[in-house]
């Protein structure tokens, strides 16, 4: 292969990577936003989260790498209802600006109590023996396959379980009607909490992947990648699933591609410069329609 199409190849691999991990963060914006309308601004410190679980387990527990992403998950699944009891479910009738105060404050609090027990960046101990194998010149490393079809195994589960399953059924009737359908013997609550264990459990799978690939990990470090998740989310078009793994992997090659060929410190600018570009051209995403107001 000649070594233009060689680091082509290189490129695609790197944003399939990066884009599966986005993809599983996005999931949860766009679930709870599907079934709320609002938006979960401490689902990227959830993800934050579940990182300082996989390096938990790793380190002072000594779990291999399927315990510690299991363990990981139910972890910020836990959370996630935790947060949802707690935080959210008080707030439902009020004015959305109470939700969005009361999610950033859920944001910051996790950073800060995270920050009180971690005040220094961990180093997240290798779980798997790294093989990389050269196919005509393409590295392409055990890890970078565990990754990408962990993370599209996850998503063809949450698309098998919303479109297949009686509780897929009930998630996606509340988000039609959430007034009608208790008179149908919904379980609402019990609904809503299951949608933010599923998208909080989702972005500890990818909490862990992300350890694994960039082992270094800070309080903070949900920030950006959190913003980057909901850039992904509001593409594909928030609020449907297949949407946001579009966006996610659309995101993730943008991303790459802009390393690749620009000065690193371009990559943010134009991640959000796309989003406002969409946002202009196609105000619901790629795959987002708009909500009717029911009256």
């Amino acid at each position: 292969m000649s070594e233009a199409l060689v680091y082509w190849l290189q490129q695609v691999l790197n944003a399939l990577q990066l884009g599966s991990i986005y993809a599983l963060i996005a999931l949860g914006y766009t679930l709870v936003y599907g079934i709320l309308t609002m938006i979960n601004f401490a689902h990227g410190d959830v993800f934050m989260v579940g990182a300082f679980f996989c390096f938990l387990s790793a380190v002072y527990l000594g779990l291999p790498f399927v315990p510690t992403l299991l363990l990981t998950i139910l972890g910020t699944a836990l959370l996630g209802v935790l947060i949802e009891r707690l935080a959210y479910k008080p707030l439902r009738h009020a004015p959305r600006v109470s939700a969005v105060i009361t999610a950033l404050g859920v944001g910051l609090f996790l950073e800060n109590f995270t920050l009180a027990l971690a005040p220094y960046p961990k180093n997240v101990p290798a779980l798997l023996d790294n093989v990389t194998w050269d196919l005509g010149g393409v590295s392409l490393s055990s890890l970078q396959v565990i990754i990408i079809f962990l993370s599209l195994g996850l998503m063809l589960v949450l698309d098998h379980v919303v479109h297949r399953t009686p509780v897929g059924m009930a998630m996606r009737a509340i988000s039609w009607d959430r007034t009608f359908v208790p008179l149908m013997g919904v379980p609402v609550n019990t609904i809503i909490s299951v949608t933010f264990a599923i998208g909080a459990g989702l972005a500890g799978a990818a909490g862990t992947m992300y350890a694994l690939a960039y082992p270094v990990i800070d309080p903070y470090m949900g920030i950006m990648v959190g913003w980057k998740a909901f850039i992904s989310a509001v593409v594909g078009g928030i609020g449907n699933i297949r949407g946001a793994m579009i966006g996610a992997f659309l995101l993730g090659g943008v991303e790459i591609m802009v390393t690749a060929f620009f000065p690193s410190t371009y990559r943010d600018f134009v991640a959000f410069t796309l989003l406002l570009l969409l946002i202009l051209v196609r105000p619901y995403g790629i795959l987002g329609q708009p909500r009717t107001q029911k009256v």
